[in-house]
């Protein structure tokens, strides 16, 4: 793993490319910078390492943020000083929208659908309502309600959105663990990429998605001889399995916007206390664990181990063959 300071290391090759596009004009002034979530998309990058470019740019004067817009390329030095270029005030600041502005003839339930979408995963799930829609697409909040009724409607048409990107895989036969295993990481992938979902997600008032129910059907599809009430049960604790894992990433989402603070930069703060208490003795099985450097544990790590054991328990209830 490269030093936090060596020049290969993740965040810095990030930062040097943010900062070339900003001191060669291709990101001016009061434009918007990659969000955490875009860089994060565009690099293949985790959540922590995005944070800490944001970071090290705020922190060289490149950028800072602006309250309701996000992140935007700093004034250079000196330019309020410039005869007739003052500074301008943050509220000021022109960001171009999400989306092109449009007619009320042009607005569609599929672009008031994908500018929430694109809200909740820059600014969470909070951040969602009619008049930040609205002023993203540059038209009248009410004519969002001609499209979508209410915001239970809108939540819904958000996470049926998330499950179109993750298309249904071909329907050859591979097995039924095989299938299963395929439907829980395609479900990790989608809140991997949209965090606010496992907010959205219930298990007891469950929002009516057809593109969720088709990926729920395509994961029974390889089933033999179980009746169709163990069969659904299988399925729904598969979903309830990855999105009860996955409400850790949208906490984790909400307190990185709240503090600034990535979830390694917390724990980093926490190792001089953790020392302590290891070193009391009271905590063997802990040290041992944590001492060992092949030991790996985040939530990747547990959600490939808790996806096995649950696969395999479900491999109990499947009728032997022959």
């Amino acid at each position: 793993m490269p030093h936090p300071n060596d020049p290969t290391a993740p965040s810095i090759r990030i930062a040097a490319e943010l900062r070339r596009r900003i001191e060669s004009g291709e990101l001016r002034p009061g434009d918007r910078v990659p969000s955490t979530r875009a860089i994060t998309a565009e690099w293949g990058v985790a959540m922590a390492t995005a944070t800490k470019v944001l970071t090290a740019l705020r922190e060289a004067g490149l950028v800072r943020a602006v309250r309701g817009i996000g992140t935007v390329v700093a004034d250079p030095p000196g330019r309020a000083d410039r005869p007739g270029r003052p500074r301008p005030r943050a509220e000021t600041i022109a960001v171009p929208p999400v989306h092109p502005p449009r007619t009320d003839a042009e607005l569609t339930r599929e672009r008031v659908v994908s500018a929430a979408v694109a809200i909740a995963d820059e600014r969470g799930l909070a951040a969602v309502s009619m008049r930040q829609i609205a002023a993203e697409l540059g038209v009248a909040a009410m004519t969002l309600y001609r499209h979508v009724p209410g915001k239970e409607d809108l939540l819904a048409a958000m996470a049926d959105n998330v499950f179109a990107e993750q298309p249904i895989p071909s329907h050859e036969r591979v097995g039924w663990r095989a299938r299963l295993e395929s439907s829980a990481r395609l479900q990790w992938q989608m809140y991997r990429g949209h965090p606010w979902l496992a907010q959205v997600m219930s298990m007891t008032r469950p929002l009516p998605t057809v593109r969720g129910m088709a990926h729920v059907e395509w994961a029974m599809a390889e089933f033999t001889g179980l009746s169709p009430q163990v069969m659904i049960h299988i399925a729904v604790t598969i979903l309830n399995y990855v999105r009860g894992t996955a409400v850790n990433i949208a906490a984790e989402f909400e307190a990185e916007r709240a503090t600034g603070i990535s979830s390694d930069e917390w724990m980093q703060a926490q190792d001089e206390t953790m020392d302590l208490i290891l070193r009391s003795g009271h905590f063997p099985l802990y040290t041992a664990a944590l001492s060992d450097p092949g030991v790996e544990l985040n939530l990747d790590s547990l959600f490939d181990f808790g996806l096995d054991r649950l696969l395999d328990g479900i491999a109990l209830l499947i009728p032997p063959t022959g």
